[in-house]
């Protein structure tokens, strides 16, 4: 009976939104306070510039953005405010999504009400197999992690051990690296689950200093972890002893170098987006940015995953009319590609999650600043996680 009356308010609340073509508003759904506001901060300034560069317009619909705050992982809250969103905002998309859970928790609701919904970072591969109104403008585990863990079986590293966050994208690279090393003929010689809220590190270290291994591949949430968890490496002498560190490039995200310092000199990562990226397309999306917000210190890749996502959701209502039907505002944008701050994009048509280039990094120092210098190309990946092993 629940479902029923909830099912009858979505159909009220889609066929207002339907009759108000004037207005397309797109609910975002991202932590904009407590340690991981960075991501809420950063979507809403990719949203800026590509509304700047765009305007805010598309035909004679104007795009409208509501912001819901989610402070930390917290499917339950995501869901209650997508409902919120759906309901007494009439969004017509939902977009965002910093965590995977939180995203995740949201697939029943944008299938019964059927709008879609743009991942701007969630990195977990499974998502876009919950409902096929998902489309993804970010990244994966799995698709940033399989062309590093061929690279640290290329330098001749023959023993790794793997330090995770224990949620769906951590648990992704752990997968990603270890059967992809391995198939390279190195051995992981431990994996390390480490709790989402961790805040000290140094028992994991200790254990990575004495497991054996020649290399260390980490992934966590950017943002406070991934700070701490650096730092936690250089102070507790593992480079030192010679253990190489290597992670996808939440890590050393661009707001983060000042803070991490010389002690990641060196360090390699995989990434689907530099600051330091050689392209006419990024340079003007940097102008761009400095223009609006004075600075483009803070652009980094969940700035990109917006700006993306907004170019996704333009599309959509270009090809559809703006009209409410998510199923097919989602087919519209299958095999799109389109020139990215990134790079060439494409999203996939089966799958829908994008299909990118993968750039080896390595923090250097360049005019008296730390970035992150692209070594390295692997054009197209896939999700390698997608459907894995069904």
């Amino acid at each position: 009976m629940r479902k029923a009356l909830l099912g009858a308010v979505f159909a009220t609340a889609l066929g207002a939104g339907a009759a108000d073509a004037a207005t397309i508003k797109v609910g975002v759904i991202a932590p904009f306070s407590g340690p991981f506001a960075m991501f809420g901060q950063t979507f809403k300034e990719g949203i800026a510039v590509y509304q700047a560069v765009h305007g805010k317009t598309v035909g004679a619909d104007t795009v409208e953005f509501v912001f819901k705050d989610l402070d930390q992982a917290n499917p339950a809250q995501s869901k209650a405010l997508a409902q919120e969103l759906i309901v007494k905002e009439k969004v017509s998309f939902l977009a965002g999504f910093a965590f995977t859970p939180d995203a995740m928790a949201v697939a029943p609701l944008i299938d019964e009400a059927n709008i879609p919904a743009v991942i701007f970072n969630a990195a977990t591969s499974a998502i876009t197999e919950k409902s096929p109104r998902f489309v993804r403008s970010s990244f994966t585990l799995w698709q940033n992690t399989v062309p590093l863990a061929n690279h640290v079986a290329k330098l001749g590293v023959k023993k790794a051990i793997t330090a995770v966050s224990d949620y769906g994208p951590g648990i992704d690279g752990e997968a990603a690296f270890k059967a992809t090393f391995e198939k390279a003929g190195g051995a992981v010689v431990d994996t390390i689950r480490m709790p989402l809220k961790s805040t000290d590190f140094a028992p994991f270290m200790q254990r990575i200093k004495d497991s054996g291994a020649e290399a260390v591949y980490a992934f966590l949430p950017a943002g406070p972890t991934t700070l701490a968890f650096a730092k936690a490496f250089a102070d507790n002498g593992l480079k030192e002893k010679g253990i190489q560190f290597f992670g996808p490039g939440d890590i050393t995200q661009e707001p983060d170098l000042p803070a991490l310092g010389d002690a990641v000199l060196g360090m390699t990562t995989s990434f689907h987006y530099s600051q330091a990226h050689e392209s006419a397309a990024n340079k003007s999306f940097l102008a761009k940015y400095k223009e609006l917000f004075g600075s483009s210190d803070n652009a980094t890749f969940t700035s990109v995953g917006a700006y993306d996502g907004v170019h996704l959701i333009y599309t959509m209502l270009a090809k559809t009319g703006g009209k409410s039907d998510g199923l097919k505002a989602v087919e519209a944008v299958k095999g799109l590609s389109w020139e990215s701050p990134r790079g060439p994009v494409t999203i996939d048509p089966d799958s829908r999650h994008i299909r990118q280039t993968i750039y080896l990094r390595t923090v250097e120092r360049v005019n008296g600043k730390l970035q992150n210098t692209e070594k390295d190309a692997f054009p197209a990946q896939p999700d390698f996680g997608y459907k894995l092993g069904k």
